[in-house]
């Protein structure tokens, strides 16, 4: 009995040994510093419970909701951000993003994970320059390409339709979609990359090509991007806007379809609101 019992003990001190082994290093994946592992003594009767609160609140944290369910709604989010602001008047707010072909979409479901049917977006091959290929799909880790037919697929439900709408209107769909499926299902869109959204620069420019709008960039910025002027240029541009607003509503020179800029005069300090920003779609011709 007394060497069973001592062999008992050495089994039973073994695993509580490995099992602390363990909660040390979920600590140390949760970011605790090390001086508080080392300070903490956690009783290795009590590591199964530990284990199952650390289980518990890791899933949390990583809860989304569905934009269906966000209880706060434009109107609050608006009054908050005056009172932020300390303005009265009503602030500009930038369109939201419509997602469009080959964008890069994540959506998942909370407790189900990710709804992609397959995640499998590759990246530009090396040493490859933005704008001298557009045959590649500039990867960040997984997500959902959307086809050249406007189309993503889905776990459950397959192939859905997405271009043309924003990330707001696509999660309210997608939740509808499911809910035959899940009960009220918690469901996140995320953009993990643009790549519908692109511009071009030709002419007399080091670097002619086309680039991905992924921010506001004026003319001047999108021709510094392109490598500057060729010692041929005549640093005269023009900039061709294939989706112009309404001529009848258009208020400035950047809602028409064609405008001449001149770089020269822009470095004079002259006429410099005709350094505009552009916008998807645009030509930009460097003469």
């Amino acid at each position: 009995m007394l060497k069973h019992e001592t062999k008992s003990k050495i089994l039973t001190t073994d695993f509580d040994s490995k099992l602390c082994h363990k909660v040390t290093l979920i600590l140390q994946r949760l970011e605790v510093s090390k001086a508080m592992i080392k300070n903490v003594v956690i009783p290795c009767t009590y590591c199964i419970f530990f284990l199952f609160l650390l289980l518990i609140f890791s899933s949390v944290s990583l809860a989304a909701e569905s934009t269906a369910d966000v209880s706060a709604d434009a109107q609050l989010k608006e009054k908050l951000r005056k009172e932020i602001l300390g303005v009265t008047s009503d602030l500009k707010l930038d369109a939201e993003y419509i997602v469009g072909y080959r964008d890069i979409i994540h959506v998942s479901i909370y407790g189900e994970g990710s709804m992609a049917a397959t995640e499998n977006v590759d990246r530009p091959p090396a040493g490859v320059a933005e704008g001298l290929s557009d045959n590649f799909i500039r990867g960040r880790g997984s997500g959902i390409e959307v086809r050249l037919d406007g189309r993503i697929s889905l776990r459950h439900i397959g192939d859905v339709s997405v271009v043309g709408m924003t990330l707001t209107q696509i999660a309210d769909y997608l939740k509808k979609l499911y809910s035959s499926i899940y009960d009220n299902p918690s469901l996140t869109v995320t953009l993990v990359q643009s790549n519908s959204r692109q511009y071009t620069v030709m002419g007399q420019v080091t670097a002619p090509g086309q680039f991905h709008l992924d921010y506001p960039i004026t003319i001047v910025q999108a021709i510094a991007r392109a490598g500057g002027f060729t010692e041929w240029a005549n640093f005269e541009i023009t900039v061709i806007r294939s989706q112009p607003s309404d001529p009848k509503t258009a208020k400035n020179q950047s809602d028409q379809r064609t405008f001449e800029f001149d770089y020269e005069v822009f470095l004079k300090g002259k006429k410099i609101e005709t350094n505009i920003q552009l916008r998807s779609g645009d030509v930009v011709v460097v003469h």
